[in-house]
């Protein structure tokens, strides 16, 4: 199995999945892609040549921060096959509640999440000029590394922006990231995403908190 986040989590960094469904399926493997930040009204990933597709549905599927959830598509043989005789043995089956709030959440998700991107874009433009700021990531900026091939499997940027603060030391641009986050007023703080609601977190300590600090250095997680 050769397993794929994309646009990643914090950094919103991009792969080209019909490349990397093309060296999988050389080596004999499936592709899995976490399409959790772009959700299915954004980007498909079976479109490109993925095999799997799973979401974490409390996110933009649900998008009010009401219910837990996740989702996994494929083929009619993997879901019946594989899926589905483990779901019915071990347990892990939502509730028909949670199920009906996520289905009526899908009714409004590609309304959601065209808002959320052209939201997103906004703040993470005006972030891009402020003299505080030192990077900002976000999948429909010209700057953002592999903005092309964003713009080639996503119909949108997505809700997510990332942005580092600058600092002469890190424990600075600690400082200034904390001193940002306590100061917001409009804002929630918290690690979950795809509310209704703006949301900030601070990755370092928060969702990637018990990550070594050397692989969070090689994954660009930094203290701003």
């Amino acid at each position: 199995m050769f397993f794929l986040e994309t646009p990643s989590n914090p950094l919103t960094e991009v792969a080209d999945i019909a490349a990397v469904a093309e060296i999988a399926h050389n080596a004999g493997a499936q592709l899995v892609v976490d399409n959790c930040f772009c959700s299915p009204a954004l980007q498909q990933p079976i479109k490109f040549g993925a095999d799997i597709v799973v979401h974490s549905a409390t996110k933009h599927i649900d998008g009010q921060g009401r219910v837990l959830g996740g989702a996994v598509l494929g083929s009619h043989d993997f879901i019946m096959g594989k899926v589905f005789p483990f779901v019915r043995t071990a347990g892990p089956t939502l509730s028909a509640f949670n199920a009906w709030v996520l289905l009526k959440g899908m009714e409004t998700l590609a309304i959601r999440m065209e808002r959320h991107s052209t939201n997103a874009l906004a703040l993470a433009e005006f972030l891009e000029s402020h003299p505080a700021v030192a990077r900002v990531f976000h999948p429909a900026l010209k700057s953002h590394p592999q903005h092309e091939i964003a713009m080639r499997q996503q119909s949108g940027g997505g809700a997510i922006v990332s942005f580092e603060l600058k600092g002469a030391t890190p424990e600075q641009q600690r400082a200034n990231a904390w001193r940002v986050i306590d100061n917001t007023r409009l804002c929630s703080i918290t690690g979950n995403l795809g509310d209704t609601r703006t949301t900030i977190t601070h990755p370092y300590t928060t969702t990637h908190a018990r990550v070594s600090p050397e692989a969070k250095a090689a994954a660009g997680v930094v203290k701003g």
